[in-house]
């Protein structure tokens, strides 16, 4: 009898963390969704050393959710004009997209693609994961911009959910 891999609950946090990267490398070099697609899916991951958390202590890494990575990161990439309409319409005054930082930048589209396309994920918890992941890369005011962007987002399109 073969022994099933448990599926890791960090995967999904992982995978929205991966697609982020692989977006703000598209952007940055320029790289193909062929590319970015094949290398995070077939290489990043294997073979990972663990590494020492904040205590000191070793901590495995997690293995990214592979299809929920290529599903936001595909899911951006076709559907990029829109998601920066609606991010656009999202900020609040003085703010522009094409200004902001190309990782924040990148978190906000994949936040978006989620609220918008991947419904069943519910939009609380796009919206906790993706001010989780801003605050693991910014010490400022970033993470709270995601919340806001994320909430405006949501109140249009999922409001009743929230209203629940």
């Amino acid at each position: 009898m073969s022994k099933s891999k448990k599926r890791d609950p960090r995967s999904t946090s992982v995978a929205r963390l991966t697609a982020a990267q692989g977006l703000y490398e598209m952007e940055i070099t320029g790289a193909s969704l062929d590319a970015i697609l094949m290398d995070f899916l077939a290489s990043r991951w294997k073979d990972q050393d663990a590494l020492p958390d904040e205590d000191g202590e070793i901590a495995e890494l997690a293995e990214p959710d592979k299809k929920k990575f290529g599903e936001i990161v595909k899911g951006v990439y076709e559907n990029k004009k829109q998601i920066d309409e609606i991010l656009a319409g999202a900020l609040s005054e003085g703010h522009d997209l094409q200004k902001l930082d190309v990782l924040l930048r990148s978190m906000l589209r994949a936040a978006a693609y989620e609220m918008f396309f991947l419904t069943k994920v519910p939009v609380r918890v796009v919206i906790n994961e993706y001010v989780d992941l801003a605050h693991a890369f910014y010490a400022e005011n970033e993470p709270s911009l995601v919340n806001g962007v994320l909430d405006r987002i949501a109140k249009v399109v999922r409001g009743q959910e929230l209203e629940n």
